[in-house]
């Protein structure tokens, strides 16, 4: 799968980043909710952080109506539907790293929490790319569960668990 992609985003799209963007829509998702962060959002919120074109249309608060969002992003149901499915195979290796390091933890329900210490609050990184898509699963983590189900956000957004 990865072949597919050029060298920078093989860089990118690397398991430990990935597992990092997953680790900050749980992150995002615990401070929001004070509850484990269901799998899809933690998959769902990489996807959509590790995209460009869809990352710079994101919100600037948690009170934008994903519905809204849409309305007025209309480029991001399309960019979705075209890179989901493969930015999602690149994404879930992240975060069977993050379980398989100790930096996640799934329960019997498939809900994430972070493992305490494993992962610093402060969004970080070398380059303002890489801070960028943190803060934006982060943000992701905290904002897809506000519309409602996530079968309808996904509905919304044209793609399919």
């Amino acid at each position: 799968m990865l072949a597919e992609f050029s060298r920078e985003e093989r860089a990118l799209y690397n398991p430990a980043f990935t597992a990092l963007l997953t680790c900050r829509a749980v992150q995002g998702h615990e401070l929001q909710y004070r509850r484990p962060c269901p799998i899809a959002v933690a998959v769902l919120s990489g996807v959509m952080a590790l995209q460009p074109a869809v990352r710079r249309t994101l919100p600037k608060n948690l009170n934008s109506g994903l519905t809204r969002w849409l309305e007025e992003n209309k480029d991001v149901k399309v960019t979705m539907s075209q890179n989901a499915t493969a930015l999602a195979a690149v994404v879930r290796p992240g975060l069977l790293l993050a379980l398989q390091s100790d930096r996640l933890q799934v329960d019997e329900e498939g809900q994430l929490t972070l493992v305490p210490g494993r992962l610093t609050k402060a969004v970080n990184g070398a380059t303002d790319e890489v801070q960028a898509i943190q803060k934006a699963a982060q943000m992701l983590g905290r904002w897809l569960p506000s519309t409602g189900s996530l079968s309808t956000v996904m509905t919304l957004l044209g793609v399919r668990p």
